[in-house]
């Protein structure tokens, strides 16, 4: 294993020499997903929560489809079916976008992200006191200051673990970016097993990294949990 370290190192962890590979990669594409996936889904759980249902349905069918159908499945139709389609193929943005591996990794990740967090950030927000959202009306706030002040960041304090386990779970599907040639931690792994037919080191060193950068996420977001809790306490 030693061997396969030292020749396959910088590889693994951001770059063959030409082109950002392995660890790098993995995290550029869980940085870019979460995120473009979290900004969005702040906007959508906003209308998820909506009484207008011409608002409210869309929302809900976007997150049901995307939650209720396999991200790998997603990965696919965005990577190889898209493409097919002739309003794509012959506009020339259009078809260099979704030729790209990387690119199609990112959207793909990107709306399976947003439709998770969109439902977590959603029930976080209905689960804000109506006591402070009233206090707050009565002091004069408006509707966006109501959200930005009140609910939006209670709302996050109460979807943060939840949230947390959300950039966990993406942060182990990147493994599934290598089918689509983005050479990730996995796709270095496999060449690596294909270059030394040594199955266990090759795949066992990818779960390493992986379990580090798990464990260092959960670290982070144990940390900020206790932020946010030792705030909310002061301002209590």
């Amino acid at each position: 294993m030693l061997e396969i370290i030292q020749q396959y190192w910088q590889a693994l962890l951001w770059s063959d020499g030409y082109n950002i590979t392995g660890l790098a990669m993995t995290l550029w594409i869980l940085i870019l997903s979460v995120l473009m996936g979290g900004i969005l889904s702040l906007g959508l759980a906003v209308g998820r929560n909506s009484q207008n249902k011409l608002i409210k349905l869309p929302i809900w069918l976007f997150t049901y489809i995307f939650r209720g159908t396999p991200l790998y499945v997603q990965l696919l139709i965005i990577y190889t079916g898209i493409y097919t389609l002739s309003v794509v193929k012959n506009h020339a943005w259009l078809g260099d976008f979704f030729q790209s591996g990387l690119n199609c990794t990112v959207l793909a990740f990107t709306l399976n992200t947003c439709a998770y967090t969109t439902e977590v950030f959603a029930g976080a927000m209905r689960n804000v006191p109506r006591g402070e959202m009233q206090a707050a009306t009565a002091l004069g706030f408006s509707r966006f200051q109501l959200y930005r002040y009140i609910i939006l960041p209670r709302a996050f304090r109460i979807a943060l673990p939840a949230y947390s386990n959300e950039v966990i779970f993406m942060l182990h599907s990147t493994a599934l970016a290598f089918t689509v040639t983005v050479p990730d931690v996995m796709k270095i792994a496999r060449d690596i097993y294909a270059e030394t037919y040594q199955p266990f080191h090759a795949f066992g060193i990818a779960a390493v990294i992986y379990l580090c950068v798990s464990f260092t996420l959960i670290f982070g977001f144990k940390k900020l949990e206790q932020r946010c809790l030792a705030f909310q306490k002061v301002n209590e």
